[in-house]
């Protein structure tokens, strides 16, 4: 009875895997099923650096840049827990709200996991580094370049002797 039994489950699930040889002791399993939360499992040579990379975007791979501009371009509805962490703990609440941070390890594990969310750029200083005073007329224009406004200072006037 069990053989016939095994026959007609076999038969009838073409799409089953089935996880054991013996037919007593067979379970089915459906083979199309797909987790959908699970982590990244890319092996981590993905992620090195590459000479052409940085060729490509105009970089200096001995002369990495120094800070990121990130800007969230995906939605988080529906994204695991862990991404939606992430996102909170870069300030990326907003969609389309670039926000600057540095390019340490740390923050990088970070931006592999929300990577599909993201656009990073470099930040460009074409103006070098603004002083304290400089940084309250800092801005950043489209081309993701930190610009900043010189005050101007008056100037001295001289006193006419008559």
């Amino acid at each position: 009875m069990a053989l016939g039994f095994y026959k007609a489950v076999q038969s009838r699930t073409g799409g089953f895997k089935l996880l054991t040889d013996h037919p007593a002791l067979s379970l089915v399993w459906p083979s199309s099923i797909r987790h959908k939360f699970t982590r990244s499992r890319l092996p981590e040579e993905t992620f090195q650096p590459k000479p052409e990379d940085h060729e490509k975007y105009g970089g200096d791979a001995e002369q990495p840049h120094k800070l990121h501009v990130i800007t969230r371009i995906r939605s988080v509805v529906g994204r695991p827990y862990w991404e939606k962490d992430i996102v909170r703990k870069l300030g990326l609440q907003k969609a389309q709200n670039p926000v600057i941070h540095k390019n340490i390890p740390a923050v990088n594990e970070y931006l592999k996991i929300i990577k599909h969310l993201i656009r990073v750029k470099p930040l460009k200083l074409p103006y070098g580094l603004p002083t304290e005073e400089e940084m309250s007329s800092a801005y950043l224009n489209s081309k993701d370049e930190l610009v900043f406004c010189k005050k101007l200072q008056p100037l001295e006037t001289k006193s006419v002797e008559s």
